[in-house]
């Protein structure tokens, strides 16, 4: 059983380092966003995008949906947005015959890869319309509960400017994406790619690599894959360090964090370590693989103490700053 294991391993290796090319060959240069991306897709979660307007954001959730095979949608969230508009509504319908009935209309979450554009500039209650989908794969319309087609992620973006007439998501909402990704400003010799890949003629086309049946079973594989002592004792660790009423937990983190992330952080690492070594063709993950999702999968679970807030502290460098004495802890032990 351990030769059949390996041997899936290795050729959902092979496939994923397929799909990265078909999308890099269109999302460029961002290879660390793209293993991320695809990260979240292998643990079955969701990602929550942040960054400028103009980096890509969307290019990359339509090459993703070309590239794994799902159906998928966009919504852009605006303040007028209603619950009903992503869910769908029932409608009264007359027949041939002049009786009437009500007719279920599916909104645009009824897909496999739905895009939240800007998902903080709609009201409290339209945000809320997603909680149900994302944890249960299910939506109550009417009385009656309807099934999501599987597999189904989210992909939300996050404008860090133009905070006027925003509203943040809930902590309970945030929690439920995997990961947090940060798209930044690409480098000179990237951007000179881009300009020169998507000013011309021609566009490059992605090409599908997965189906919804190939990516449910490397979902299933993921999760038979080994995770060590050493690397389990890690992620405890790291997770229980930011929580500032543990023993574990620093001087720093203390008089920095106000809330620090609960089980679902630790699961979610559980996850992503796993995925992170898949990606790079390794067969189990390693104590680096921790430390490098440690940022992604903690910044969004966390919050700033306001007297933190007020001295410009960075909850993302303190993640890190963390994350590395715990390296150099095990280093030396």
């Amino acid at each position: 059983m351990a030769e059949d294991l390996v041997a899936e391993i290795e050729a959902l290796e092979e496939k994923l380092a397929e799909a990265k090319r078909a999308i890099n060959s269109r999302f460029i240069g961002q290879e660390r966003v793209v293993d991320l991306t695809l990260a979240s897709l292998l643990c079955g979660g969701h990602a929550l995008l942040i960054g400028l307007p103009g980096l890509g954001k969307t290019r990359l959730v339509e090459t993703l949906s070309t590239v794994m095979g799902l159906n998928g949608n966009r919504i852009q969230f605006t303040p007028d947005l209603m619950p009903a508009d992503i869910l769908g509504s029932e409608v009264l319908e007359t027949g041939s015959d002049g009786s009437r009935a009500f007719k279920f209309i599916p909104g645009p979450i009824f897909c496999q890869l739905l895009m939240a554009d800007e998902i903080n500039r709609a009201s409290p209650r339209t945000q809320s319309a997603l909680l149900q989908a994302m944890q249960e794969k299910v939506v109550t319309v009417a009385g009656e509960t309807r099934p999501l087609e599987l597999p189904f992620h989210v992909l939300a973006t996050q404008n860090p400017i133009e905070q006027e007439g925003t509203y943040p998501l809930p902590e309970a909402q945030l929690d439920r994406f995997l990961v947090q990704i940060d798209v930044a400003y690409p480098d000179r010799k990237t951007e000179k790619d881009i300009l020169l890949a998507t000013t011309g003629t021609e566009d490059a086309q992605a090409h599908q690599v997965f189906d919804p049946a190939s990516l449910m079973a490397a979902q299933t594989l993921l999760r038979r894959m080994p995770v060590g002592d050493a690397v389990v004792e890690m992620i405890l660790d790291l997770v229980r360090a930011f929580r500032p009423n543990d023993p574990a937990a620093s001087e720093r983190v203390r008089e920095t964090v106000a809330w620090g992330p609960g089980p679902r952080a630790a699961q979610a690492l559980m996850m992503t370590v796993r995925a992170r070594a898949l990606l790079e063709g390794r067969l189990a993950p390693s104590p680096a693989d921790v430390i490098d999702m440690a940022r992604p999968v903690l910044v969004h679970r966390m919050a700033l103490t306001f007297s933190a807030r007020a001295r410009g502290e960075d909850l993302g460098a303190i993640i890190d700053d963390i994350a590395g004495g715990l390296t150099r802890t095990e280093a030396a032990a």
